[in-house]
Formats: structure tokens, C-alpha cells, sequence
């Protein structure tokens, strides 16, 4: 016997709430976003979204949790239980964030959350807590396995850390404010991938295999 049709109807509300929102904010950007608007594309009454999600900052805790925690979740899954050496490793991470960027909202968020948390505060502590700090605290920590091993040069590995993002981010960034507005357009797989052999120019030690 399946469910009846409202009832499974019922347990996806919430994750099509937040497919919803994550289009709106994307489109929109926080402040310009109406839950009405939300709660009309997700095909349910305003009433019934402020059931599931009582203020837009739950929406996009919501967003967040389920549209991007998961992809790094995911990924340091792999990385956790990887023995190939740390060239390898960034090899395949940078491609796969410029992947991740290029097909989904996740560019577009991150620039929402860069222009309007002057305003909205909350929405940087969340991205920070649930985004950034556990990225960049992943990174670190595989830049720290690779100095054990001696693969790479001495040096703090939150700072690595950094200079192996900060170019990607700045990409994003690039991609979503300026690209639309007749800026040249960037190809994010292409960057990685030459980001990748700049960064092991420099952060090989000496005798390693880049």
C-alpha cells in the first residue's frame, strides 16, 4: 500500500519550500525577496510556508543546510578516507567547486550574502558558521595531513587555505555581479584548473612530485 497522494505531497513541502526559496533569493537577493513570492512558487498559501518556516532567516538557514551543506558534506566524506597525495587532492576539489558553481544557485547566494549582510548580519553568521568555517577548516586540516607527510612547504595551513580559495571566490564573484552586466564572461573549470598548478608551483616542498 503506498501513502495517500496528500500525504506524501505533505512531507515534501518543506524541501520544495526551499527549492523555492533558493530561486527566489538567487533571483532577488534577501531584501527584495517576498514570502509570498516564495510560498506562490512553491504552489502553497503564505499561511501554510510560515507553518514550516516562520521567518525568511529560517528560510535561508533552510537554503543553506539543504542546497549547499550537503556538496561539502559530501566531498570531505571522500577526502576523509583519501590516501592519494595532497597534488592529487586539489587536483580534484578545485574542478569540482567550479563544477558545483557553474550548476547550481550557489554563486548567486554567495553574492546575496556578500551585498546585503551590511543590512542583514544573520546572514553572513550563517554562511560563516555553516559554510565557510567548516570549508575552510577541512582545507586546513588536509594541508596539515600533506606538511606531516612532508608534501608541502612549511606555513600556517588557515593561511594556505585561504590562498588556494580566495582566487576561486573572487571568480564567483566575478561570474555573478559583473558577467551579466557585459563584463567578459569566465570559465570556472578553466581557472581551477590552472589556479591548481600555480598554487603546487609554490606549495610543493622541494624535491616533491607536483
Amino acid at each position: 500500500m503506498t501513502a495517500p497522494k496528500w500525504k506524501r505531497r505533505k512531507a515534501a513541502r518543506p524541501a520544495e519550500i526551499v527549492a523555492a526559496a533558493l530561486a527566489v533569493f538567487a533571483e532577488r537577493g534577501f531584501a527584495a525577496a517576498r514570502t509570498e513570492d516564495i510560498a506562490a512558487r512553491a504552489g502553497i498559501s503564505k499561511g501554510a510556508l510560515y507553518l514550516y518556516f516562520p521567518t525568511k532567516e529560517d528560510l535561508f538557514r533552510a537554503v543553506v543546510r539543504e542546497a549547499v551543506v550537503p556538496n561539502i558534506e559530501a566531498f570531505g566524506a571522500q577526502l576523509a578516507v583519501s590516501d592519494l597525495p595532497f597534488p592529487a587532492v586539489l587536483r580534484a576539489m578545485l574542478p569540482r567547486f567550479a563544477e558545483t558553481v557553474a550548476s547550481t544557485r550557489l554563486g548567486a547566494v554567495a553574492k546575496m550574502v556578500v551585498g546585503e549582510s551590511g543590512n542583514f548580519p544573520e546572514l553572513a553568521r550563517v554562511w560563516y558558521d555553516i559554510v565557510i568555517s567548516p570549508a575552510i577548516a577541512l582545507i586546513s586540516d588536509l594541508i596539515a595531513r600533506a606538511q606531516q607527510r612532508g608534501e608541502i612547504r612549511p606555513g600556517d595551513p588557515r593561511t594556505h587555505a585561504f590562498s588556494i580559495m580566495g582566487p576561486m571566490f573572487m571568480s564567483v564573484i566575478w561570474r555573478e555581479t559583473f558577467t551579466p552586466i557585459g563584463g567578459s564572461d569566465i570559465d570556472l573549470s578553466a581557472i581551477a584548473r590552472q589556479h591548481v598548478e600555480t598554487v603546487l608551483a609554490g606549495l610543493v616542498a622541494d624535491g616533491g612530485k607536483v
